[in-house]
């Protein structure tokens, strides 16, 4: 890992940008959750409608604190149970959310990443937006050059590294037991 491309992508986040990143399976699209311009040029970029929310990612479930309600002690360990790992759960967060990143829900779609590099981004930053990086209707991206094929100029960082290994996106679980993805 490239600590200077680290602080670069870093430093982009802060600033209001919009990167792409690699993650366990896809390559993503990230911003600070807390900045509602960088949210909508990402929905932008992917012609993604607002009312379908999107997945954030964190190294820790501490980071998340502020946006998510409290989790009883069976849901926390079921949550744990997967954590950090491929799995996004959608979560009870709070009313002040943003419904960019909620969409229509009450509730917010969240993964504590084993990816190195997403770990060590959000330990520098705080929780990312995550999502793939691709058009709406697309293949994800799975390469850098992909990435710059889908949005030529349009992002403010393409942070350098390697995908993580899977083959499929994350799954995505609510807590009744539905796996959406």
């Amino acid at each position: 890992m490239n600590k200077w491309h680290l602080e670069l992508a870093a430093h982009s986040i802060r600033s209001g940008g919009v990167l792409a990143y690699p993650t366990e399976a896809v390559w993503g699209l990230g911003c600070d959750p807390r900045n509602e311009a960088a949210i909508s040029r990402i929905l932008e970029l992917k012609s993604r409608p607002a009312h379908k929310g999107l997945v954030l990612v964190a190294s820790s479930l501490q980071q998340l604190d502020e946006l998510l309600l409290p989790l009883n002690d069976d849901d926390l360990a079921t949550v744990n149970a997967t954590w950090p790992g491929p799995v996004t759960w959608v979560l009870p967060c709070h009313r002040e959310v943003s419904p960019l990143l909620r969409g229509q829900h009450q509730s917010l779609a969240v993964r504590i990443s084993d990816h190195p590099l997403v770990r060590a981004l959000c330990d520098e930053v705080g929780p990312l937006v995550s999502t793939s990086a691709n058009p709406a209707g697309r293949e994800p991206a799975r390469s850098a050059l992909r990435v710059r094929q889908y949005f030529t100029d349009q992002l403010d960082y393409i942070l350098p590294g390697a995908l993580g290994g899977r083959a499929q996106p994350s799954e995505i679980r609510t807590l009744t037991g539905q796996r959406l993805r």
